[in-house]
């Protein structure tokens, strides 16, 4: 299996996100409240649309929350992401994540938030 690249400092960023940036934290929280995941996440395409995941660890299977959410858009046939955000209690962007974001956008912000929705950073490289 490859290693995940290094992941970048999350950086806060000082600034609130925008409202459509906004609605990927509501719903990597639902994503992650429904089943009481360790993280959640959710990520908008090119064209606008939203998809959100909990990550999953099973004895055959163990995904990020933010690998499913990518997962998710490149099947259903996204091409490019605009943003995408990671609900979790680490204060930190797991490298496979990370990864999987930048398969699809080189430069799409990365927004990682608390369990309680307050962002605590961003990465953008």
């Amino acid at each position: 299996m490859p290693e995940s690249p290094a992941v970048p400092a999350v950086r806060s960023s000082g600034s609130e996100l925008s409202a459509e940036d906004g609605k990927l934290v509501i719903l990597a929280r639902g994503a992650r409240g429904r089943v009481g995941a360790v993280e959640g996440a959710a990520v908008r395409d090119q064209d606008g649309r939203t998809y959100a995941a909990a990550s999953v660890s099973l004895p055959s299977l163990t995904i990020t929350a933010l690998q499913l959410a990518v997962a998710s858009a490149a099947a259903a046939g996204a091409t490019r992401l605009e943003a995408a955000v990671v609900v979790t209690e680490a204060s930190t962007l797991d490298g496979a994540g990370y990864a999987a974001v930048r398969d699809l956008a080189a430069d799409a912000p990365v927004h990682v938030a608390g369990p309680d929705g307050t962002v605590l950073g961003t990465v953008t490289e």
